[in-house]
């Protein structure tokens, strides 16, 4: 019964459906016949893109290397003697002076040693004088003729004898004074002193060990390794600018401050370095106090060191987000005379995270697309137009991209961290290329277009970046 009723039910419902189906037919159809319309709904006619043009600009040539700090002075205070220290005479971790006093070991044993030898000479003194009353008595004797002349010999000797006992104990006195001076050690140098190693009530000797390290502050070294690939490029860079006279030197820290001392290179190694196939170079910079007392470069420490050009170059620069990257290389879409996009395969210099200087494959007035690159492809004609200014520091509008301040950009003009010239430590690669292998992750095909390269700060490898999510058929 239970079956049969569910069963009546069903029955009575399927008119109703099919009233409503019936109803809803026409409204179906209509949506099917408007589907191809919805399907082709878009931007009708050539994208529009921003452009601005490639022009000659003031860049600063800038390498990075990464390099450790040295001082240029260096002693262990050692003690030159043995005994019980008595004194520690500064503040561990202070700036010292040359001449200032630092440990004080007992005097008393010196003290009554140098007296011992006081006597000693007083002791020669009068041996010499009694050498030299014998003598003269036997000279006189041997003249007379009753004297002999083994007695004379004899005398001479005896003389003589007293005059270098003399002597001896003169030196000896010299060596017990100096040994005296000792139980004082003073600072040799000017600089920072480190810990001390030894507590006052230890006995001290020669093979004690180092009591205390001091390092001398201002100015400072930075040594740096140079691959023999790059130290090659900077020297025919630079060798028709005056050489090493061409080039500044500028630091930053760990914590991304860039040092306002500019330093000079002093020393370059006449040994390539067969393990690392690079080659050492050493600068000299100046290293005053900060307003806190503290000096921003310590001994030991590893900097990121910018070789810089003292005069900027006249370069072609363009936005880096308007840079590309796939199988082939760098390059970038230019509009031709016809309105059209054109493909350039570029080679690179030194580049900033947002300017990339181009040594080939640009000239100067080339219209460069850096706006609406995701939608062009080679030979389509576009609607070109002035790109916009970039938002500048405060959020008010800049100058056009690529404009000559960020293509200078670099560590002199005090730049932020993620400003800084693109790295190139020994062994990277080479000037404007790109990290990972042809066709690897963010790559395309020759001619596909691609994600504008915005890099990484700190690095001049361009990057893809991926599109919005919600710019469907902007970037396929």
């Amino acid at each position: 019964m239970r079956r049969t009723s569910l069963q009546g039910r069903q029955a009575a419902a399927l008119p109703l459906y099919g009233h409503a189906f019936l109803r809803t037919a026409p409204l179906i159809v209509l949506l099917a016949a408007a589907s191809p319309a919805l399907a082709q709904f878009g931007p009708q006619g050539p994208p529009a893109v921003g452009v601005t043009e490639a022009a000659r600009r003031p860049v600063t040539e800038s390498t990075e290397f990464v390099g450790r700090v040295e001082a240029v002075e260096r002693v262990e205070i050692v003690a030159r003697i043995t005994g019980y220290l008595q004194e520690r005479l500064f503040e561990e971790g202070q700036e010292v002076k040359r001449g200032d006093p630092l440990y004080r070991i007992e005097r008393q044993t010196y003290e009554a040693e140098l007296a011992r030898v006081a006597a000693n000479i007083a002791s020669a003194e009068a041996e010499q004088a009694n050498a030299r009353v014998t003598l003269g008595r036997a000279q006189e004797l041997t003249r007379t003729g009753a004297g002999t002349r083994v007695a004379l010999d004899n005398a001479v000797a005896q003389e003589r004898t007293a005059n270098a006992q003399l002597l001896a104990a003169r030196a000896a006195y010299r060596s017990a004074e100096v040994n005296l001076g000792y139980t004082e050690i003073a600072s040799p140098i000017a600089g920072k002193i480190g810990r001390t190693n030894l507590t006052v009530g230890n006995v001290v000797s020669p093979g004690a060990g180092t009591l205390a390290v001091i390092v001398s502050q201002d100015p400072m070294r930075v040594a740096f390794p140079v691959s023999q690939r790059q130290a090659l490029e900077l020297r025919d860079r630079y060798a028709s600018r005056g050489g090493v006279d061409a080039v500044r030197i500028r630091f930053r820290t760990a914590d991304g401050k860039i040092s306002p001392e500019v330093g000079r290179i002093e020393f370059i190694d006449n040994q390539i370095n067969r393990q690392t196939d690079s080659i050492l170079i050493r600068a000299r910079v100046a290293n005053p106090p900060l307003p806190g007392g503290d000096r921003a470069l310590i001994d030991g420490q590893f900097v990121n060191v910018f070789v810089e050009g003292v005069e900027p170059v006249q370069a072609i620069t363009i936005p880096r987000s308007a840079v590309l990257q796939d199988q082939q290389g760098n390059y970038a879409f230019i509009v031709d005379a016809e309105g059209k996009a054109q493909r350039r395969n570029l080679r690179l210099g030194r580049n900033t995270p947002q300017v990339a200087v181009v040594e080939e494959g640009l000239n100067v007035g080339d219209r460069v697309i850096v706006e609406g690159i995701q939608r062009v492809r080679p030979g389509q004609e576009v609607n070109a137009a002035p790109a916009s200014a970039p938002p500048g520091p405060n959020g008010q509008a800049g100058g056009p991209p690529g404009a000559a301040a960020p293509a200078a950009a670099s560590p002199s003009g005090g730049a932020s961290p993620g400003n800084a010239p693109a790295s190139a430590a020994p062994g990277g690669s080479a000037p404007g290329q790109t990290q990972g292998a042809p066709g690897g992750a963010g790559a395309s095909p020759p001619g596909a277009p691609a994600a504008p390269s915005t890099g990484q700060p700190g690095t001049s490898q361009p990057q893809a970046a991926t599109p919005p999510s919600n710019q469907t058929g902007t970037a396929r």
